[in-house]
């Protein structure tokens, strides 16, 4: 499996899996929302941060990173493919995209919804710490933020 930028070559099969995946990730409901992700994701292509796992001419998993705002934005894997180490590849990617020393957050759901149970699982597994509570597309959410020594990754 290769894990590699995406080009706008690849926003067909991008797109296949954000709506295989899309119930659950708020804000991804109708048509329209998903029409303004696609051009969201083009622009991310755009700025060399968006990062996908592809074999077989499939895209199996998918991040979606800032610089700017040293945030992970959108990271979803195939249902078929989880629990082969995908996503931990595709934010080691990430972190080598991104400035040593920056922390980097992310949000996922609260503590104590049944949605989020893996994502918060996984986040802690990485070293990612509770952050700060908030709501994102009318879903409460909770930051969680990656410490990074100015050497080093994961």
């Amino acid at each position: 499996m290769e894990i590699r930028l995406a080009h706008a070559q690849d926003i067909d099969a991008w797109m296949a899996l954000v709506k295989q995946v899309r119930s659950m990730f708020p804000g991804l409901e109708t048509a329209e929302a998903l029409a303004e992700h696609k051009a969201t994701v083009l622009r991310f292509i755009q700025n060399s941060s968006a990062v996908c796992a592809v074999e077989a001419d499939r895209i199996w998993g998918i991040l979606l990173f800032s610089r700017e705002t040293a945030e992970l934005c959108f990271l979803a894997v195939d249902p078929t493919r989880r629990r082969q180490h995908i996503a931990q590849k595709l934010v080691s990617f990430m972190l080598m995209q991104t400035k040593q020393g920056t922390d980097i957050t992310v949000t996922t759901y609260r503590d104590g919804d049944p949605a989020g149970l893996a994502a918060r699982a996984f986040y802690k597994s990485l070293g990612f710490s509770e952050g700060k509570l908030a709501e994102e597309f009318g879903c409460p959410v909770q930051e969680f933020i990656l410490k990074r020594p100015s050497t080093g990754q994961i």
